[in-house]
């Protein structure tokens, strides 16, 4: 099959990733691939294994989603825009998908509703029009308005074949974050977690012993370090601070100055989910990729949740984990150098819960799935 996702992440990289990771299931079983990628760049993710098209890149302006900023910081106009639409459209009328997946939308990225909509009537016009799938992490952004849901609803009913719930129904429901109508649930297809296949330890034991902090691939978690650096003269371990983002020279050279001898600070890097496997513990936001690195680690894990601009999609998540030997959750809130401190002690002394190994391999099953309703054997 032909088989085009588009993706556009606008704060942190992980919607990147998990596209990414599908794209990856679907050349191993033989399709071509196309990722269209609506946010900044993020060479990190990049292996050269997957044809990737580059939109006009978007970014939001912090958390704020209703303003969304041109890779030059820039608000972006309609000109813009635009440009984003001719770009998408002419990827799909060129690479005439057998296979459409939108990750997110309509659930989400309501603010390029514009672009999406357009796609999908391209899509329903061709001659042979794709199958219309949307992709969603376990968990979503709780719609606050009614109309937020039944625009959903209305856009799923209108063009779209399946909704892909990227979880396990018996641990994540979509119902925990998202009011699921009698009109969307028979849409709903639960794939399993999408993770790539675990990391084999480090080949050099990095990070063994260490207490590992990052916060994903975005500009956020200042918080996370911060307390980190604030806890270390505290902390009898050494720790790494693993910085990403687009300004993470910067933000690295700014935690260097202020780090205590027991602290070294670099940016974020590729081998990161092998280090797991050394660490003392792990001390970062609670991502859907993140979340699934510790369970199929193992590593002891304090889990402080972004929440800002009223976020509730990770402390659920968290939440969630949080009943395992190990694991921890300590809220923005409630964050010191102390209770940092104390909860790491906690997650490290606790019983060592075993390694997950199942429930993971939702990529596998999405393209069964998508090659079971597409007529594809």
């Amino acid at each position: 099959m032909n088989v085009m996702i588009l993706v556009t992440h606008l704060l942190g990289t992980g919607h990147l990733a998990r596209a990414l990771t599908l794209a990856r299931a679907y050349l191993a079983a033989g399709d071509e691939v196309l990722v269209v990628s609506g946010g900044m760049p993020a060479p990190l993710l990049a292996r050269g294994d997957v044809a990737l098209e580059q939109l006009p890149p978007l970014r939001s302006d912090g958390v704020d989603f209703t303003r969304l900023l041109e890779d030059t910081g820039t608000e972006a106009g309609a000109p813009y825009l635009a440009a984003r639409r001719e770009a998408l459209l002419a990827a799909l009328s060129r690479f005439k998908p057998d296979v459409l997946i939108t990750e997110l939308f309509p659930f989400g990225r309501r603010i390029l509703r514009e672009e999406f909509i357009a796609l999908l009537d391209a899509a329903q016009d061709m001659t042979r029009p794709p199958l219309v799938c949307a992709s969603i992490r376990d968990i979503l952004a709780p719609p606050s308005k009614p109309k937020k849901a039944a625009y959903a609803d209305d856009v799923v009913t209108r063009y779209y074949d399946a909704v892909l719930v990227h979880s396990d129904a018996a641990l994540t429901p979509l119902e925990l974050s998202w009011p699921v109508s009698d009109a969307l649930r028979p849409l709903l297809y639960y794939t399993g977690f999408v993770a790539p296949p675990p990391a084999p330890p480090h080949p050099e034991c990095a990070g063994m012993g260490e207490v590992l902090v990052s916060a994903g691939g975005g500009d956020v978690g200042n918080h996370v370090y911060e307390a980190a650096l604030a806890a270390a003269p505290l902390v009898q371990r050494p720790l790494r601070l693993l910085v990403g983002g687009a300004n993470a020279a910067d933000r690295v050279a700014d935690l260097r100055d202020r780090a205590p001898a027991n602290v070294q600070v670099e940016p974020a890097r590729t081998d990161f989910r092998q280090m797991l496997h050394h660490a003392a513990a792990s001390v970062s936001l609670c991502g859907y990729n993140t979340a699934l690195d510790i369970l199929q680690a193992g590593t002891p894990a304090v889990f402080i949740p972004f929440d800002d601009g009223s976020e509730v999609e990770q402390g659920l998540r968290a939440r969630a984990l949080a009943n395992q030997s190990g694991i921890a959750v300590l809220p923005r809130a409630s964050l010191s150098a102390q209770g940092l401190c104390q909860v790491l002690d906690e997650v490290i002394t606790a019983p060592r819960r075993e390694i997950a190994t199942t429930g993971f391999d939702g990529a596998t099953h999405t393209v069964a799935i998508t090659r079971e309703l597409r007529g594809v054997k």
